[in-house]
């Protein structure tokens, strides 16, 4: 009784009518999507406003991921719906009877240069895709040996079907990172599969094979397109990606400077950063792989922070604008509560990354982990991040990075 008396008590209701008791947040009230090259961008989104209606919140939902949404307001008949930490939003117009919004997402990826896609959502329980089992139906594997057209290494493909009403979620693993929370439909030869959480905006399409295998494309955001193939293999893994990037020997890593948010210069050795075991990662708020490991960081400085372990970013920005880079790290340590100092080290190209971070061979992926010892030494270096889109493999790194850090801290404590 209680319970149902808390529900109908919710500070915020749908945007489109009273909350019913026992509402079920985890289903959104719009199917909403962006017009890309290759079709809809289709995604849950649900929005709420306040009993007063003068606040709002809202959500995008991709499988099993239900993303807050930084900011929704509303001027006029203008809804503005904002993305924390990216720089992105979208703007549409709601109609009088809440029913519709018709607009445009806008992303921001440098100096003059913008993502935009034409966004639009249905109120409605609407299916992300529509469905039908096709009459020469093949079953789709839960795991594939993925090839993109643009990428030297292999991917693998995790899926998860459910065959009422066809529903299928999954990611790519790649060397660089997942994919994320990825949703769609197969109908026993189509494959359709979808993002968007603000700063992905991504659309898988493939068809099966004779053999069995799928061939299909990639598109992401208004403007990258690649094709891939993908062949069904129950144990197929990724390179070891402690063996993908390589410390440089005789780079002194005391000798590096960069400046915090403030503008004022760090080397790598002030005592703020010094640990029994340190990490050091180079990052970029703007990736969404990015976003999940800094989750992870903070958690992990909550866990190990006391007995020693120093945890740094190092961001690497869209673009070389200081004040711009610095208002959107202090946003970034902000939005995800982190109690360790993230600097500012360049701009994200991997290039240019690796000529003002110099001990490493190259810079392969954002985010890329330095394990580091009492005595400055460079253990480790961990390219990438299995986000928790990716399950079994999110755990499994998990487990490598607590082992690596329990004996970087053991062996500070023997010496």
């Amino acid at each position: 009784m209680w319970l149902s008396l808390l529900l109908c008590s919710l500070p915020f209701m749908p945007l489109h009518m009273a909350p019913p008791c026992g509402l079920d947040k985890s289903t959104p009230n719009y199917r909403a999507w962006l017009d890309s090259p290759g079709g809809d961008i289709a995604f849950g989104l649900e929005l709420q406003r306040s009993l007063d209606e003068k606040s709002w919140q809202g959500w995008l939902h991709n499988g099993a991921e239900r993303v807050s949404i930084g900011s929704v307001s509303l001027q006029g008949s203008v809804m503005t719906l904002r993305f924390d930490p990216y720089d992105s939003y979208i703007e549409a117009t709601l109609s009088p009877d809440h029913k519709t919004l018709e607009g445009e997402w806008i992303r921001y990826h440098g100096p003059d240069k913008e993502s935009r896609l034409p966004f639009h959502a249905r109120l409605g329980s609407a299916a992300r895709y529509p469905s039908e089992l096709n009459g020469n139906q093949q079953f789709l594997r839960p795991r594939y040996r993925v090839q993109f057209s643009e990428d030297k290494h292999h991917a693998v493909a995790i899926f998860n079907l459910a065959f009422r009403p066809n529903k299928v979620s999954g990611t790519f693993l790649t060397t660089l990172g997942d994919y994320r929370y990825l949703e769609g439909i197969f109908d026993g030869v189509s494959l359709t599969l979808s993002c968007f959480d603000g700063a992905h905006a991504f659309l898988f399409k493939a068809r099966m094979q004779d053999d069995g295998s799928l061939k299909g494309d990639f598109w992401s955001r208004d403007s990258w397109h690649e094709t891939w193939t993908a062949a069904p293999d129950k144990d197929v893994a990724l390179p070891d990606p402690f063996n993908l990037s390589k410390y440089v020997d005789g780079v002194d890593l005391s000798k590096l400077s960069f400046p915090d948010p403030t503008g004022t210069p760090r080397r790598l050795d002030d005592p703020e950063f010094a640990g029994k075991a340190r990490l050091i990662v180079l990052l970029g708020t703007w990736c969404p792989n990015c976003n999940d490991q800094t989750e992870y960081m903070v958690a992990l400085d909550k866990k190990y922070r006391k007995q020693g372990l120093s945890i740094l970013g190092l961001a690497f920005e869209l673009g070389d604008d200081f004040e711009r880079n610095a208002r959107t790290v202090n946003n970034y340590i902000k939005h995800h509560k982190a109690k360790f100092p993230i600097l500012i080290a360049g701009t994200s190209d991997k290039k240019e990354a690796a000529k003002h971070f110099p001990a490493l061979d190259t810079v392969l992926a954002y985010p890329t982990t330095l394990f580091i010892d009492h005595q400055d030494k460079v253990q480790a270096v961990y390219t990438g991040f299995a986000g928790p889109a990716t399950g079994l493999a999110h755990s499994k790194l998990r487990q490598a990075f607590e082992t690596k850090i329990d004996t970087l801290l053991k062996q500070a404590q023997g010496h």
